[in-house]
This record gives structure tokens, C-alpha cells and sequence, in this order.
């Protein structure tokens, strides 16, 4: 089945212990659509960039399955720019700079073909953004997932509430779900927030895994511990992409599905991490997608002896 996935397409100047990337490849939807592009063959990218924008990016996305006549480019404007330092423990980072170019007046428009797929991805944008995304879509999508984070908790609240209202999934780190929920506790959390709308939540943990909420089921994800990570940019929308992607390509939203679907984002962040920006995502091959997952299914692997 076919994945639509919203968000940004950008330049990121990135600075870590191991090194910097200037004017790097980044942005959200170019994370989600790479990632999910290993499992689904049909993505359908809305997004907008300025005329700045390597045409060879671009053609390497299209190679990849990724269709982007939802794509605006903006003549004579900039693209999206961001720039941040990671600390020493790679668990937190400050922004140096926030460009919003063409993105400060973005307004998506879905190709007619676009108006009907079945699985959507609202990478993090302003809500705004995100609901007229949902407005243009003919029919209700089989599965919305949708990825946000505190500022707009801060700054536009009432507008999260009402999209959160449309979606099945919604992706968040542990702070953001306890500042959503008003909860501590991130049972309670989980059960504020599908009071909220979202039937399904998944809380974010970086290096200690993933957690997946559905009605009184939970599932954790481990994180795979990995001997060095050189740049955890876009390792979140990385997983949302494998998580979705998969999701698309089976067709099946059990239980014991989403579960799958975690743990194949996962293995996923785990590539992206590797390297700076997208460059781990470029050459991927499915063996080593299938080893990876393995080496997930090792690391949790026991037998239990309840006698």
C-alpha cells in the first residue's frame, strides 16, 4: 500500500563530539521517506523547498520510490535550515540556528492522486499545517500517525488538540508525553493521552528503546547498543519511517503487527545514527536490514522458566 508522509525537506549544519556536517541533507519527510522507502514502494512526499535544493537529492529520492509531485519549490527562496550542537553524552543538543525560509509560509497541497492513500505520516510541523493536510484527503486513511513535539504543546495547543482528535498514532519522546498528559508516570501518560484521540501512542526513549501503547497492551523495544553514534539527527523520524513503511508494505495494524513495525523502526535509527545526516540510509541493502532486526530478536531472546 502507499505512504504519504508531510514534513520538512532541508539543509542542517550539524556539530557532535566526532565531527560536523555542513549543509548537510535533512529534514523530516526526507528521513521518513528514505527509511519507509526499504519497505513500501509507493511514497507520496509533501513538502516544500527552495530552489537551493540539490537536484541530485532529488533524483536520488525519486530512485528510491518517492513521488514528489506534492513538492513545492519556491524560485529565488531558500530551503528550510537548521543548525545544532550535541552535547558530549549525545542525549541533548542546542539549537545555534533556525532558518524557516520557505518554510514560514508553507501551505501543502496534495496532488489529486494523493488525496486517497492509506497510510499518512504527519511529520512535525505546526498543527496547522498538519489538519490541512487531513482536510484534502478524500476519505478517511486507513492508519494517520503523527509525530509532534513541546513547542507545539507551548505555542499551539488548542490546534494540537483538535489534530490529535484525527489520528491513530501519535509519536512522542517521554518528556513530551508527560508534558502533554500532565503525568509523570508514563502509564498514566499513555492512558491521558489516548483519552486525547490517539488509540495508539509510542514513546521515544533514544538510547533506552521504545514503548507502545494500545488500549492495555504495552510492548517495550530495546534500543541496540551500538560501540559509537556519530549524529542522532532525524534517528526519530528514521524510526517513524521504518515503523510506517513497514506498516504499508504488510498492510496489517494488529497488535502483534505494530509490534513488528517498532522494532523494524527501530533497526532502522539504528543505521541512521551511524553517520551523519542520511548518508548510512543510502546504501542499505535488505540483508543488511534482516541482520540487523536479528540482532534485535537476539538481544531480547530467552527462555522463560516459570516453574
Amino acid at each position: 500500500m502507499s505512504l504519504l508522509t508531510v514534513g520538512t525537506v532541508a539543509f542542517d549544519d550539524i556539530h557532535t563530539p566526532f565531527g560536523s556536517a555542513r549543509n548537510a541533507i535533512g529534514g523530516a519527510a526526507t528521513y521518513i521517506s528514505l527509511a519507509a522507502s526499504y519497505f513500501c514502494k509507493d511514497i507520496r512526499l509533501v513538502s516544500v523547498i527552495g530552489d537551493d535544493f540539490p537536484k541530485a537529492e532529488l533524483e536520488h529520492l525519486s530512485q528510491r520510490g518517492v513521488d514528489l509531485a506534492g513538492l513545492q519549490v519556491c524560485q529565488g527562496r531558500k530551503s528550510f535550515f537548521w543548525a545544532g550542537r550535541y552535547h558530549s553524552n549525545m542525549n541533548s543538543r542546542d539549537t545555534l540556528d533556525t532558518q524557516l525560509n520557505v518554510l514560514a509560509d508553507f501551505d501543502p497541497v496534495l496532488p489529486g492522486h494523493f488525496r486517497q492513500t492509506p497510510f499518512v505520516m504527519l511529520g512535525n510541523l505546526t498543527p496547522a499545517v498538519q489538519m490541512r493536510v487531513l482536510d484534502q484527503m478524500e476519505q478517511r486513511p486507513q492508519l494517520v500517525a503523527l509525530d509532534t513535539m513541546n513547542f507545539w504543546m507551548n505555542t499551539a495547543m488548542d490546534g494540537l488538540q483538535q489534530v490529535l482528535r484525527r489520528i491513530d498514532i501519535l509519536t512522542v519522546n517521554d518528556e513530551e508525553a508527560r508534558q502533554l498528559s500532565g503525568e509523570y508516570s508514563l502509564v498514566k501518560a499513555a492512558q491521558r493521552i489516548h483519552q486525547m484521540g490517539p488509540r495508539i501512542l509510542i514513546i521515544k526513549k533514544g538510547e533506552h528503546g521504545a514503548l507502545l501503547f494500545e488500549a492495555d497492551r504495552v510492548f517495550f523495544a530495546p534500543a541496540l547498543p551500538l560501540a559509537e553514534v556519530v549524529d542522532p539527527t532525524g534517528a526519530g523520524d528514521t524510526f517513524a519511517g521504518g515503523f510506517m513503511g513497514y506498516l504499508a508494505q504488510t498492510g496489517d495494524t494488529s497488535f502483534d503487527n505494530l509490534k513488528r513495525a517498532v522494532i523494524y523502526g527501530s533497526a532502522m535509527a539504528s543505521f541512521c545514527v551511524e553517520k551523519f545526516s542520511i548518508e548510512r540510509l543510502r546504501h542499505l541493502t535488505h540483508a543488511d536490514i534482516r541482520e540487523r532486526v536479528a540482532q534485535f530478536v537476539r538481544l531480547v531472546h530467552f527462555d522463560a522458566r516459570l516453574d
